[in-house]
């Protein structure tokens, strides 16, 4: 394979060539750059191919202006293995909105880019999938964006209070106070995506609005991009009634985790209830993230795959 002239190398192979361990390490082969030139040297012939198809992609990525980092080497080694060009995924090309930093927002999987996709295309979306797949913050930028396209007039994240093992609630303070806590992860996204004082103006008017979802009863809801978050720990009854909040003009995402249940025993989560019940009404869309649409620290997927394969294997070590 030749390198074409006035290629970054340190960008292509990594500092101190990382990027080049990873494929090395995965496919057992080794990645020789000498005059211009790479070479595929050792593992098996279908194994080269593969190391020599996810440098190319690389060499694209880079060329359409992304820098490749561990995440995304992982992920592009993951596509070639299932025949999958990231090139022509188009993933990484659509920009969602941009951070209060100028930094540009996008999918970064084929698994993201269906699931924005579908909150553009469809009135309610639901995004379901483990831990660090981005189902609340895309969900969060695609928000934000609606509001400055005028698209919508209000923001409305929600989530219900309910304990993943902590008891907070003899925490001091007014109730909203108490319930913050739990709100946390929205207001994290909507600081790193607006900044602070514009998240916390646009709350003061009422524009956006973070609250607990037992708040949200006797609402009805017009021209809003309303939120459900961690509704897995919704019961039926509450994601009954978060769904029929809907008025004209809006759009409602809701994300869960089926894997983190919180719910007292003997209660059946609304997450799962929903996806059996609406799975077949044309205007409601699911979107199942997987293992493979994780875009934290590469441990976290790790460790998914690894409580994944335990809990297969051995069914009755979850708790009883």
């Amino acid at each position: 394979m030749i390198l074409e002239s006035g290629m970054e190398r340190t960008e292509l192979f990594g500092n101190l060539d990382a990027n080049l361990k990873i494929i090395e390490e995965y496919y057992g082969v080794q990645v020789v750059d000498r005059n211009n030139e790479i070479n595929i040297i050792g593992g098996t012939a279908v194994n080269k191919e593969k190391a020599e198809k996810t440098i190319k992609e690389l060499i694209d990525i880079i060329k359409s202006g992304e820098h490749p980092d561990s995440q995304k080497i992982n992920y592009v080694i993951t596509l070639v293995d299932k025949g999958i060009s990231y090139k022509e995924s188009n993933v990484g090309k659509d920009i969602l909105c941009f951070t209060h930093m100028g930094k540009p927002l996008k999918p970064k999987t084929l698994g993201q880019k269906k699931y924005t996709d579908s909150i553009r295309k469809k009135e309610i979306v639901f995004g379901v999938g483990p831990a660090g797949t981005g189902k609340t913050y895309l969900a969060v930028a695609m928000a934000i964006q609606a509001y400055k396209n005028k698209q919508v007039q209000k923001i409305i994240l929600a989530r219900p209070a309910v304990e993943a093992g902590e008891r907070l609630g003899f925490l001091p303070g007014d109730l909203q106070e108490k319930v913050d806590p739990y709100l946390r992860p929205l207001y994290d996204a909507l600081y790193d995506i607006l900044g602070k004082d514009t998240s916390m103006r646009l709350k003061e008017k009422e524009v956006i609005e973070v609250v607990p979802l037992a708040y949200m009863r006797g609402r009805t809801l017009d021209n809003a991009f309303i939120i459900l978050d961690e509704a897995q720990n919704t019961t039926r009854e509450q994601m009954k009634m978060f769904l029929t909040r809907m008025g004209f003009g809006s759009k409602v995402v809701v994300t869960g985790d089926v894997t983190q249940i919180d719910l007292p025993r003997g209660k059946r989560s609304g997450l799962l209830e929903a996806v059996d019940i609406l799975n077949n009404l044309k205007d409601i869309d699911f979107c199942f993230l997987k293992d493979i649409d994780v875009v934290r620290h590469e441990l976290v997927k790790k460790i998914i795959n690894a409580y994944d394969a335990y809990y297969e294997n051995n069914p009755q070590g979850e708790e009883e």
